[in-house]
């Protein structure tokens, strides 16, 4: 990037209330989110963690921010756990834990930890706005579960994911991948990744449908994303919303007629209350003078 949105970046970093998140209020409600530790690869630390999940859940209520575009600084997206960073427990908690669990005070702190690092993807995950993840680099672990968290995925060639964990002597299931991997790709490509910890690179991503599109550098992914967002933001407010909500519930609906069941209450929700009589007249307006 050129020396001048790289000192508009610092100016913003500056004024931000997070430490390791860069977060730019664009015009039309578009927020660009920056995983913000270039120097760790950005690595979530457990800053990080906090910051992010404060984030999206921030963004429930937030009806101004209608899309979220997130990438990462420097030379990838997200290189997963900061494993270099001392556990969060300060000696006080860890005393209060072992006084209530003393015979099980190493599972107990590690279950506080897991729980405290997965709120980020709950939170994501509920948060209303489109979210548009944009790879370069690593997005590993952590890092490929921010990846598969979000609803649409743009990639380089140089785009390089796995699960790290279960290299790591732990287990292939953990940072929502379990949920989205075989959801996203299918059962024979997740096993694959989940069971060797496998590099799956930026081409194959679009291949197995872990990713929309391949961009040949980042600066071309970034426009495709804008146009993306452009396109999302000519939509009406709660359609937006719902229509993500819809995609959410209907991807665990029980039955097809469950799925039905939404739809309908949606269309009937902005029909009635929505903009549709106005956006009607304008694309018969528009069809017309075509004609």
């Amino acid at each position: 990037r050129d020396p001048a949105h790289q000192r508009r970046l610092q100016l913003i970093a500056a004024m931000a209330p997070f430490e390791t998140l860069l977060v730019e209020k664009q015009a039309g409600g578009l927020d660009i989110l920056t995983l913000n530790r270039p120097q760790r690869l950005n690595a979530v630390s457990m800053q990080m963690c906090k910051e992010l999940a404060d984030y999206f859940a921030g963004l429930r209520d937030d009806y101004k921010t209608r899309v979220v575009i997130m990438r990462g600084a420097g030379k990838g997206f997200c290189a997963g756990l900061d494993l270099l960073q001392q556990s969060d427990l300060t000696p006080k908690d860890a005393q209060a834990v072992a006084e209530v669990h003393p015979s099980e005070n190493e599972v107990s702190k590690t279950l506080k930890g897991q729980r405290q690092l997965v709120e980020m993807f709950r939170k994501m995950r509920a948060a209303p706005q489109p979210i548009i993840a944009l790879v370069h680099g690593a997005a590993t672990g952590a890092g490929f579960g921010l990846m598969l968290a979000a609803d649409i995925r743009l990639v380089t060639p140089q785009a390089k994911m796995n699960v790290a964990m279960f290299k790591m002597g732990t287990t292939g299931g953990d940072m929502s991948i379990s949920y989205f991997l075989p959801r996203l790709c299918g059962n024979s490509v997740a096993s694959e990744l989940m069971l060797t910890g496998r590099f799956i690179h930026g081409e194959r991503a679009v291949q197995t449908r872990l990713a929309s599109e391949l961009y040949a550098s980042v600066e071309e992914m970034e426009k495709g994303a804008r146009k993306l967002a452009e396109e999302m933001l000519a939509g009406e407010d709660n359609g937006l919303r719902l229509t993500k909500e819809c995609l959410n519930l209907a991807i665990d609906a029980p039955s097809f007629e469950a799925a039905i069941a939404l739809e309908d209450r949606q269309q009937v929700l902005m029909v009635v209350g929505g903009d549709w009589k106005r956006r009607i007249g304008n694309f018969g307006g528009k069809k017309q003078s075509k004609l």
